[in-house]
């Protein structure tokens, strides 16, 4: 609204010339959503701790986490609240890219609530049904597919990592990819969510790495130059990666250990499935992978845990899953799990970055 409203008086005053920068816009939209989470922040948690909406915790956790029962969930309604805010404040709404990925946050964040809601009015860390959950999910991703598979001007090819002339083109079963990714993606999220700022750091990250590949993706000349693909529109998504990286920080003020509140699955779904989305609209889908490797990391464990208990009759390969449960187990303090799954996602932050231009 503030690009609407401002910039075409730069006609008139020059120096309103600069809200046509992106740069410009995503620096004020990451500064206005931190400065909505510590305003709206405190409010939020007194107002979640007056219904006592708190967080069930898990029978079979580790004993450590009995400490935490009391503490607050639904936080990621603060990070929902200040992203849409600071984007709607910041871009250029003419982009239908922005609200594509709105769409999702908002959607994803609808489940995550019915889902949170369910586990406290249960009190049990078990929500709605999981074949229910996965339904809504699939049916807010299959739409976001196909609107994007007939958008005129958006590709069904595939960019694959390490290969600049290597780009399948999928036709139909693009709209299968894309919904799958948004779906694993937001899920892969919500299982990590299960320490005070785990989640939440390296979501920070992968959507820091995703505003750089949406600004290269929007700018054709940058895009020729590092050799992926361009798509018109997609550096407005900057903002909203932008906007996104400064509600996680201001989230992670109160998320941080110990945690004042929790995020719950309405910030966690949201989050994973926007994610999704850029991967897909930055044409960067593989490379997902890469950058959310702790997501990947954590669901693989999940994985392998049920797959292997079920076959070797209760024989576990982890002491408990997600991964980072094992390692509670094994005697880490939280903080060094949780600060050394940060380390491994910056680091694999800057691995998908570089292979801009390992091609």
């Amino acid at each position: 609204m503030i690009y609407h409203l401002l910039y075409p008086l730069h006609e008139t005053f020059s120096y309103f010339n600069v809200f046509r920068y992106i740069t410009f816009r995503t620096i004020y939209a990451t500064v206005t959503a931190l400065v909505i989470c510590f305003v709206v922040g405190p409010w939020l948690i007194k107002k979640l701790q007056s219904l006592q909406i708190d967080q069930p915790i898990r029978d079979d956790g580790p004993n450590t986490h009995l400490a935490k029962k009391g503490t607050p969930t639904m936080g990621g309604l603060l990070i929902i609240f200040s992203v849409v805010i600071s984007t709607l404040l910041w871009a250029n709404l003419t982009v239908d890219y922005v609200w594509l990925v709105i769409t999702v946050i908002i959607g994803f964040g609808i489940i995550g609530f019915m889902d949170d809601y369910k586990k406290l009015t249960s009190q049990s860390s078990r929500g709605i049904s999981g074949k229910t959950r996965l339904a809504a999910e699939i049916l807010i991703a299959l739409f976001v597919s196909i609107i994007l598979y007939i958008k005129p001007g958006f590709t069904s090819m595939v960019t694959i990592p390490f290969f600049k002339t290597v780009l399948p083109d999928l036709k139909w079963g693009y709209i299968l990819l894309s919904t799958f990714i948004i779906v694993g993606t937001a899920n892969a999220v919500n299982l990590t969510d299960g320490l005070d700022g785990l989640a939440i750091g390296p979501t920070i990250t992968c959507f820091m790495t995703y505003l750089l590949f949406a600004y290269f993706a929007g700018n054709i000349k940058i895009a020729g130059y590092l050799q992926i693909p361009y798509v018109a529109g997609t550096g407005e998504l900057a903002i909203l990666c932008g906007a996104t990286v400064g509600a996680g920080l201001g989230f992670l003020w109160y998320n941080t250990y110990p945690a004042q509140v929790f995020m719950g699955d309405v910030g966690s779904l949201s989050l994973g499935g926007a994610l999704g989305t850029l991967a897909i609209l930055t044409k960067q889908e593989i490379l997902l992978a890469i950058v959310g490797g702790i997501f990947v990391l954590e669901t693989i464990s999940v994985i392998f845990q049920v797959g292997w208990f079920k076959m070797s009759n209760g024989r576990r390969i982890f002491r408990m899953a997600p991964i980072h449960h094992h390692f509670e187990l094994k005697g880490w303090a939280e903080p060094k799990v949780i600060v050394r799954f940060w380390i491994i996602s910056i680091l694999l932050a800057l691995v998908a970055i570089s292979t801009l231009k390992l091609r």
